[in-house]
């Protein structure tokens, strides 16, 4: 029964892409505010089929702490569902991703309507530097810029190594860090098809000022903060 729900999901979800992303093409020509709303409907149905297919929910904690000013979330990376619940959470926001996919015919295109960073990460000086460059003008924009800072998915109990690239942007542009910890991973894993039943949890911590402080330090106080909130979430599938 979980294998019928999970795969109507994705059927819903690759189709909800096929009609959403000509949508996005043809907002390019509009204000970015409005081409977010837009595609971030996308987002709101993939959420609400999650709901109705595999029974998952979720449940965020400490929305008092999102200051009003847009800066830096830096998030715990466990699943593809925070790259979802996130969009819906810090508004409008731009995302951290590699260059190739915007290459990818009509659905690369689609992503480039929303002027993400993208990296080159064939080179990590380079990447770090655009990171840095193209974060503060998206910050002057008063636009949320979303970091995983273990920089790829890692499973409920792990922890990969904290990348330097958001505490450089931190430390350069003085902008404050929202950390975020979940366990959406024990409900929709990284490896496996399956999606299984729950409430996740979201914690949005309080703002981690950053003003005088050195990137190293910077990563260390988020690593320290989100390492812990993770540790207190349980098995939400249980």
């Amino acid at each position: 029964m979980l294998l019928l729900r999970s795969l109507c999901f994705y059927i819903g979800q690759i189709i909800s892409t096929l009609i959403f992303t000509p949508i996005s093409l043809l907002a390019f020509p509009l204000k970015f505010e409005t081409r977010y709303y837009l595609v971030t409907r996308w987002t709101v149905f993939n959420l609400w089929w999650l709901k109705v297919c595999c029974n998952i929910h979720y449940n965020i904690e400490g929305k008092e702490n999102i200051p009003e000013q847009a800066g830096i979330v830096m998030c715990k990376h466990q699943s593809a569902w925070e790259t979802l619940a996130l969009q819906l959470i810090f508004i409008p926001q731009v995302w951290i991703l590699k260059r190739e996919l915007l290459q990818i015919p009509i659905y690369g295109w689609g992503l480039a309507a929303m002027q993400p960073i993208a990296i080159d990460r064939g080179s990590a000086i380079k990447s770090f530097r655009q990171i840095v460059e193209q974060g503060c003008e998206r910050l002057k924009q008063s636009r949320w810029i979303i970091i995983f800072p273990e920089g790829t998915r890692v499973t409920p109990g792990n922890k990969g190594k904290y990348l330097p690239g958001g505490g450089l942007l931190a430390e350069k542009s003085g902008a404050r860090i929202t950390p975020v910890a979940h366990n959406a991973g024990y409900l929709w894993s990284r490896n496996s098809l399956l999606k299984k039943p729950g409430t996740i949890t979201m914690v949005i911590g309080p703002v981690i000022e950053t003003e005088g402080k050195k990137a190293a330090s910077i990563t260390r106080e988020v690593e320290a903060w989100i390492e812990a909130t993770v540790e207190t979430l349980p098995d939400p599938s249980l």
